[in-house]
């Protein structure tokens, strides 16, 4: 198909209204806030088995929040969370995001999110949040972010309860069909990481856990970085926000990338497959925007000013040539005289050899005085009746050569292309400007190999030079921690879940990868979540219906006051709890009697 043009949306989000929610959300107990925190979306509804609560997330938002100094002397400082941003792109400076890699380490701007959540779902409780919370984390998530986000749910929000599980593993957990495996190796790749998860027997087997550190915010990154050096010419233009519109509707995996590279030299090839975007732009140009009669009055007002300084010019040029022709009259008449030693004197002070070079300069400045007399005489009529001339008036050369001459054509002839303007008694319409070059397709951007380039950084972040393994090395290097009877279980299921795969393609490059990997004539198969992106949340949703009235993997207000905030309840979607060891100390009790002993026998210490 031959390449066509697409525009950019720039989609501004709109706010999220603040929900009623359903009378079956607290009746007969309050039911289950589901909240996939994501750190480049946040996705939050209710977990209720009543038909009349949507089984889909109520809020999406990009986990993103901006607080304005506030206008001097007025109201003081705003803050903005999510959709209610509008669009990122002129807050770019002021965005802030609790998250670092995928771990939330800014507990002010989660509690911030939070609130946006619980306020826009209409929690209506007075002083606390009596709903039981089921909340996503990363995988192997710090100890101390768990305990810091326990705090703030615990202390802050005083919730009865909360379960924290692993958003990849909710998705395994959502997709899982009739005589599915439950072992199976999961590729999570998300907005800032990207996780090889190996599954044994429905549980994570976190030691083998491997993490990439790349994600759909490099690639935007990379992306942005290369149109730019392309096109400095809008480099303003290229944004983060449209990058990522790129990537999510005109970017693919290459099954081999370099054979790709080869086919994208054909010319054919690029024309047919290259996708062109349209930058916003404007037709109209500063000339045009000024109204055709303020355009003819300007013009005879420059034309009025030009004949006003030809005609003191010609003043001005006329008594310069009376006066010369003074003084050659007065030298000839001492030829007359005959006054040979003063007439020759003068002669050598004139530059000029005899009488007969005298007489032809005499008549040459009357000639000119004579045309510069009528000049000035037609320009007085000229401008007494308000008659353009077509053409301009072009004072003479001087007979004598003289520099100021020069330099007067000099200056009228700049200002020619004003005085060759139709007359004002047959007034035309003013055509607009017309471009020497295509407006529309000089703020094209043309997307040729970009399109493969800034996915391929998951399988090879030597691109971007990070010294990492992409996904197929650490997939095999995950493999080969197992027996080859535990790699054939694990990759009869490679589970595909996550913003980040979404891209066309990517499915067949695992699938060819593993094809590379295997052993001869093995099996494997290859799964890609139904919904990448809001599969976490659907498998958070399914747990917590089914284990709404179960103990296990909830923890209990009294569990985080005895155990800390670090304590995890594990079930089939969560992490590896690992408590903390604390080293013990050395007792003390020996030290005691050698104290007692210095003590007690001082002449000796003296």
């Amino acid at each position: 198909a031959p390449s066509r043009v697409f525009a950019f949306r720039d989609a501004r989000w709109a706010p999220d209204p603040v929900l009623a929610p359903s009378a079956a959300v607290r009746s007969p107990q309050p039911a289950p806030l589901v909240i996939d925190n994501g750190s480049f979306q946040t996705r939050a509804g209710w977990a209720c088995p009543d038909p009349a609560v949507p089984a889909e997330p109520l809020l999406r938002f990009r986990s993103l929040a901006a607080r304005s100094r506030g206008a001097r002397g007025g109201a003081g400082a705003e803050t903005q969370v999510g959709n209610d941003l509008g669009s990122p792109e002129p807050l770019r400076w002021l965005l802030r995001s609790p998250f670092d890699r995928n771990v939330p380490v800014q507990l002010e701007l989660q509690e911030l999110l939070l609130d946006h959540v619980f306020q826009r779902l209409g929690v209506s409780s007075q002083g606390c949040v009596d709903h039981p919370i089921v909340l996503t984390e990363a995988v192997c998530n710090p100890l101390y972010s768990r305990q810091m986000m326990s705090e703030l749910l615990f202390e802050c929000y005083q919730v009865p309860k909360v379960s924290y599980g692993v958003d990849s593993m909710y998705s395994f957990y959502h997709n899982r069909r009739q005589n599915w495996p439950c072992s199976g190796l999961v590729i999570s790749s998300g907005y800032q990481c990207t996780h090889i998860l190996p599954v044994l027997e429905g549980r994570l087997d976190a030691k083998n856990c491997k993490r990439i550190n790349l994600g759909g915010c490099q690639a935007a990154v990379y992306l942005q970085r290369l149109l730019q050096l392309k096109y400095p010419g809008h480099f303003a233009a290229i944004t983060l926000s449209r990058m990522e519109e790129i990537l999510h509707e005109h970017s693919y995996i290459a099954q081999d990338y370099i054979e790709e590279l080869q086919k994208w030299r054909c010319p054919e090839y690029y024309e047919n497959n290259v996708h062109k975007m349209q930058l916003p732009f404007s037709n109209k140009l500063l000339g045009s925007t000024v109204a055709s009669e303020e355009k003819q009055e300007k013009r005879q007002q420059q034309l009025r000013r030009l004949q006003e300084l030809n005609a003191r010019r010609r003043e001005e040029k006329l008594q310069l040539d009376q006066e010369r022709l003074d003084r050659l009259l007065y030298v000839q008449e001492l030829l007359e005289d005959g006054q040979m030693d003063q007439f020759h004197k003068a002669l050598v002070e004139l530059n000029m050899d005899s009488a007969e070079e005298l007489q032809s300069y005499i008549n040459k400045l009357s000639l000119s005085v004579e045309q510069t007399k009528q000049k000035i005489l037609q320009s007085e009529v000229n401008i007494e009746v308000d008659v353009v001339d077509s053409k301009p008036e072009t004072p003479d050369l001087d007979p004598l050569g003289s520099e100021q001459s020069l330099e007067d054509v000099e200056s009228i002839n700049e200002f020619e292309p004003l005085f060759a303007e139709e007359q004002p008694e047959v007034e035309k319409p003013v055509a607009a400007v017309q471009p020497v070059f295509n407006l529309a397709e000089y703020h094209q951007l043309f997307l040729g190999t970009e399109r493969i380039r800034a996915p391929e950084i998951v399988f090879q972040p030597s691109l971007i030079g990070e010294d990492q393994a992409g996904i197929a090395e650490t997939m095999q290097y995950v493999l080969e921690r197992y027996s080859k009877e535990q790699q054939d279980i694990l990759v009869q299921n490679v589970f595909l879940t996550g913003g980040n795969t979404m891209y066309p393609g990517l499915k067949a490059r695992i699938q060819k990868e593993l094809l590379e990997m295997r052993p001869f004539q093995s099996s494997f198969q290859v799964h890609l979540a139904s919904s990448p992106v809001l599969d976490a949340w659907y498998g958070a949703r399914d747990w917590a219906v089914e284990y709404m009235n179960r103990e296990e993997g909830w923890i209990s207000r009294k569990d985080y006051e005895e155990k800390g905030g670090e304590y995890l309840k594990e079930h089939c979607a969560s992490n590896v709890y690992v408590p903390i060891r604390l080293p013990k100390q050395a007792p003390r009790a020996a030290e005691a009697p050698s104290r007692a002993s210095g003590t007690g026998n001082p002449s000796e210490q003296a």
